[in-house]
């Protein structure tokens, strides 16, 4: 991955005032996040422009400050997305960091193919895809049905664990909530390890963190699970208490997605 230092002591001063602006008039209700009243300066919180791009707010405040950095396309490309830049602004981003025009497509969160989305549609139950860092990316009618729909969610809030711990819904409907938490926490710590300090793993949990007590107690217990398959019971708004065998797949030929499939458990 290329990257490319801030070294020039004006363009570093023209990149922070540029990107300072694009947060200050960024909303917060245009990216899905409360306005409150306590806000002293309009637009959005570093911390909040961090988590948005799934970046670690230590690194965005020192891209945003102009420091002499190591910035890859990756990570413009996430700020692009959490500031809700368009076309021209990307470009005059690019151009102040990298000196150099964006790439003609902007990069997102991994795509499924048409194939495995006609995979998903036509299973009767409820089943999903996701990456490696939990973000849901593709999905299914059941899935809709058993959840609730993913498209009415912020794309940067559509992740398995930042819902668990964040939408009281997700609480709702998981019976033994403490337990089974515990189990999901203990699973995602492995895919933690494996990603090797990304910034966008470690956004998240930092993201986490100031976000959820029960999270910022519990992370730091080091608890590992590997087991991909097991028996999830459900607490449904209108269906009540169900029982479904879940299991996980990676897809062939694209290791950073995995398929979670939901078989109900017949009611004795």
């Amino acid at each position: 991955m290329a990257v490319t230092s801030l070294q020039r002591t004006e363009d570093r001063r023209a990149l922070s005032d540029f990107v300072r602006d694009r947060r200050a008039r960024t909303n917060p209700d245009e990216v899905g996040l409360p306005a409150g009243s306590r806000r002293r300066t309009p637009g959005l919180r570093r911390e909040e422009v961090a988590q948005l791009a799934g970046v670690g707010v230590t690194w965005y405040t020192w891209f945003e400050q102009g420091r002499a950095i190591q910035v890859s396309a990756d990570f413009l490309e996430r700020v692009c997305r959490a500031l809700r830049l368009d076309q021209t602004e990307r470009a005059h981003l690019y151009a102040l960091a990298q000196h150099r025009p964006p790439p003609h497509a902007a990069p997102g969160l991994p795509a499924v193919s048409p194939i495995l989305q006609g995979l998903l549609d036509s299973l009767p139950n409820p089943a999903y895809v996701k990456t490696a860092r939990w973000d849901i990316v593709a999905w299914n009618a059941a899935t809709t049905a058993l959840f609730g729909d993913y498209a009415l969610v912020p794309p940067a809030e559509r992740n398995s664990l930042w819902m668990i711990f964040t939408d009281p819904r997700y609480r709702r409907m998981m019976p033994d909530w403490e337990e089974g938490v515990r189990r999901v926490v203990a699973k995602f710590r492995l895919d933690y390890g494996r990603a090797g300090g990304d910034p966008a793993f470690v956004a998240l949990v930092e993201a986490l963190q100031a976000t959820s007590p029960e999270f910022r107690r519990w992370w730091p217990q080091q608890d590992v699970a590997e087991r991909s398959e097991g028996i999830k019971r459900i607490r449904h708004d209108t269906l009540g208490l169900l029982e479904f065998a879940h299991a996980t797949f990676v897809v062939e030929g694209a290791p950073d997605l995995r398929m979670v499939t939901y078989t109900p458990v017949p009611r004795g």
